[in-house]
């Protein structure tokens, strides 16, 4: 699967528990339509992504940066500390060329 949107904030790397490093950052995806009054719906979607590839690209991924990205879309699930169910989007970058603009 293929996105494209603006990072909605500045990526992070993180070491995991067994010294692998990952770049985390949130991909906001804008999306529209007409409704049938014939009026424009945008929506907006969020990805939280991972790439494990390379942490150097890192300091490319900045807020607002627009980015195209490949990958795999999963679902997570879980409880907020206020107890209401949550839902999200990850997607897992594949090695790919990278589209950066600004």
């Amino acid at each position: 699967m293929n996105i494209t949107g603006r990072l909605t904030r500045d990526a992070e790397v993180r070491t995991t528990s067994n010294n692998r490093q990952v770049v985390n950052f949130s991909v906001a995806v804008n999306d529209g339509y007409r409704n049938k009054q014939g009026e424009r719906v945008e929506q907006t979607t969020y990805f939280d992504c991972a790439y494990w590839i390379t942490p150097n690209v890192a300091r490319l991924l900045t807020k607002g940066t627009l980015v195209e990205l490949t990958g795999r879309v999963s679902t997570r699930a879980w409880t907020g500390k206020d107890g209401e169910a949550k839902a999200g989007l990850n997607f897992r970058i594949r090695p790919t060329k990278y589209i950066f603009s600004e």
